[in-house]
């Protein structure tokens, strides 16, 4: 029997029963959670980095988007306050779609 010890769905308890199988689950204290949560963004961001086809990479995209809005929970927010922040950062500072790479800054 396979052993993950990894945060998951809510749903995938459910999932594995429903599939007729037994599974060992239990809730995370917060600050395991925040640690568990790390390391599913890494696993998720290297999932992205892997995909080949742009359906793969917004699937990926999907998952950490999902892993943002947990994180958000963390530190006493939403996704809205979240999109708030980037949208005053856009505004102030810019995005990224004019993909602009710095090379050097020298002082004049």
């Amino acid at each position: 029997m396979p052993i993950y010890n990894k945060l998951v769905r809510d749903r995938i308890p459910e999932i594995i029963k429903a599939n007729g199988k037994w599974s060992k689950s239990r809730i995370l204290e917060d600050h395991e959670f925040h640690t568990e949560l790390l390391k599913k963004m890494h696993e998720e961001l290297k999932e992205y980095e892997s995909t080949e086809s742009d359906d793969d990479a917004l699937e990926e995209l999907a998952d950490l988007l999902e892993l943002i809005n947990a994180a958000a929970t963390i530190h006493g927010a939403d996704f809205n306050a979240i999109e708030k922040i980037r949208q005053e950062k856009a505004e102030k500072r810019g995005s990224f779609e004019k993909k602009i790479y710095l090379i050097e800054v020298k002082d004049n």
